[in-house]
């Protein structure tokens, strides 16, 4: 089996600003020799482990005192940060704690982290005691949130990974929490073009542009079809020639397959393919785009042969980190941009044929894909009519590696809400159709009847981001953090509920026995 050519990424995942103060009790340091000092030591074993696991430090240093903590969201206020953790390091009072995210004003976590399995307790006297008394003042902080309006998270275990598996399961919590927080700040910098309009009739596409402004804190850049045809017949031939190489490096060239529809790919059909491809390239740097969605029916005329050339390029961007989403689907363009930032791939994919006998789903796409998850290398087949679409071309055919894979939608409420829709499943071995698209098998927790009713009792739209790995716990805090939200398909998979929860004063999460799906919010 031949590997996937290495994709050089033209756009990455941003690091995520996280802000951390230690807290502690000034009346202690002088009762209790070496203490404050013992605390700011593991507080940089904290700091320099949210910097191995990808985030951006501002220390806050120990913060003892109420006018300290004011100073302390002052700086993560000017730091703008993404993030604030609060490592209880022995007791302090609340007021020494809420002055700080007052200021902050961004999410915080409460990190509960014993350094010690367990206290040999004859032998503990009041210092060592309060040097592993964390806990303590955990609920204190809690309900002076809950009472301010403030919401919180708390992740409780051991400080040190060495001490097993508390230590771990905390270590996981806080790495998808800084995970999380870096894929909501790529996004809340990143510019999505939209370059033609939906595809007439399918509602559940059809988008407010600011709304995902408003929601989310994206750009969408509207571009028109005579910004891409320009750079198209722009391209001359060393460009091509270029990106001809890269193409043959990436793709296999498929003969025709049994179905009647394909055919043979022509020197011409390559070039055509590369040309748009340069020209698609370029529309990305000049316009500064993170993502493309985008569709043009056309008329016989020259924007439907560039439209219908745009796959491979369009496949090409995907797998170098500028997520395209066809049929001018904006909130698959988004849930592609999130998977992808996660590491996970994202690819274009909407449900095939459900498959009674081996019970899975089998689900892919016409047009991109995203080409850095194929389990080999991607097949390139020209197709003599794009079912549904105008125009004729190239097209790109592969299925996702097997093992483990997440699906994530994104859709709204009635009421204009964006909300997150996922589930986990695995993608199997076997056989997919040869025709000229993207298609894998994928199953799941639930049955396919039993999975498509429960997907659609959500309200989704009819595509999705197929990635690798499972990534349910941080796309959980993903949406915690944007305020949107969260439903899981498979139940027993993963719990979560809103971030606001703990100030709601209710419990959000319960499963739906109409429905096999966890709910996980209300709107908020």
């Amino acid at each position: 089996m031949k590997g996937v050519n290495f994709v050089e990424r033209i756009r990455n995942t941003l690091p995520a600003r996280v802000g951390v103060f230690g807290i502690g009790l000034a009346a202690y340091w002088q009762q209790f020799e070496g203490l404050k000092e013992r605390l700011e030591g593991y507080q940089r074993y904290v700091e320099d482990k949210v910097r191995q696991l990808g985030g951006q430090v501002i220390s806050a240093g120990l913060v003892d005192t109420p006018e300290k903590a004011r100073m302390a969201g002052d700086l993560f206020g000017r730091e703008q940060v993404d993030l604030v953790f609060c490592y209880v390091g022995t007791y302090a009072t609340s007021a020494q704690v809420l002055p700080t995210v007052q200021r902050a004003k961004a999410p915080t976590v409460v990190l509960n982290l014993q350094p010690t399995p367990a206290l040999d307790y004859p032998r503990t006297d009041t210092k060592e005691w309060l040097a592993n008394c964390c806990a303590c003042c955990v609920p204190e902080i809690a309900n002076a949130f809950v009472r301010s309006g403030i919401p919180f998270r708390v992740v409780s275990g051991l400080l040190f990974e060495e001490h097993g598996a508390y230590a771990q399961k905390a270590w996981c919590e806080i790495r998808d929490w800084i995970k999380a927080a870096s894929v909501v700040r790529s996004l809340r910098n990143a510019r999505i073009g939209f370059l033609g309009h939906t595809y007439p009739g399918m509602l559940d596409m059809y988008s407010d542009f600011t709304q995902h402004h408003a929601q989310l804190g994206v750009h969408i850049e509207v571009l028109e079809m005579c910004d891409l045809v320009k750079r198209v017949k722009d391209a001359n031939d060393e460009e091509i020639e270029r990106k001809k190489v890269e193409v043959l490096e990436t793709f296999e060239l498929a003969d025709p397959s049994l179905d009647p529809i394909a055919a043979p790919i022509e020197p011409q059909d390559l070039d055509w393919s590369c040309r748009i491809a340069v020209g698609l390239e370029k529309l990305v740097q000049d316009f500064a785009l993170d993502g493309l969605t985008y569709y043009y029916r056309g008329l016989e005329n020259e924007y439907e042969r560039v439209a219908a050339g745009m796959i491979v390029g369009l496949s090409l961007l995907t797998g170098k980190g500028v997520p395209c989403s066809g049929e001018g689907d904006l909130k698959n363009c988004i849930a592609m941009f999130i998977m992808d930032r996660l590491g996970s791939g994202g690819s274009y994919t909407e449900f095939y044929a459900m498959d009674f006998i081996d019970n899975f789903i089998l689900m892919g796409h016409d047009g991109p894909g995203h080409i850095a998850i194929s389990d080999q290398k991607p097949i390139l087949r020209k197709l003599k009519l794009y079912h549904g679409k105008a125009g004729y071309g190239v097209s790109v055919e592969f299925k996702v590696k097997t093992g483990p894979v997440t699906i994530l939608a994104v859709t709204q409420t009635k009421d204009g809400l964006l909300k997150m829709l996922a589930a986990q499943g695995e993608s199997l071995p076997g056989p997919i159709m040869g025709i000229g698209n993207t298609n894998s098998r994928i199953k799941f927790s639930l049955d396919p009847s039993t999975f498509v009713n429960s997907w659609c009792s959500q309200g989704p739209t009819h595509h999705c981001a197929l990635g690798v790995g499972h990534h349910l716990s941080s796309l959980a805090k993903i949406a915690d953090l944007m305020g949107l939200g969260f439903r899981v398909n498979c139940p027993g998979s993963h719990r979560a509920v809103s971030y606001k929860e703990n100030c709601k004063g209710k419990r959000k999460g319960r499963l739906l026995a109409s429905s096999c799906c966890l709910r996980t919010d209300e709107p908020f």
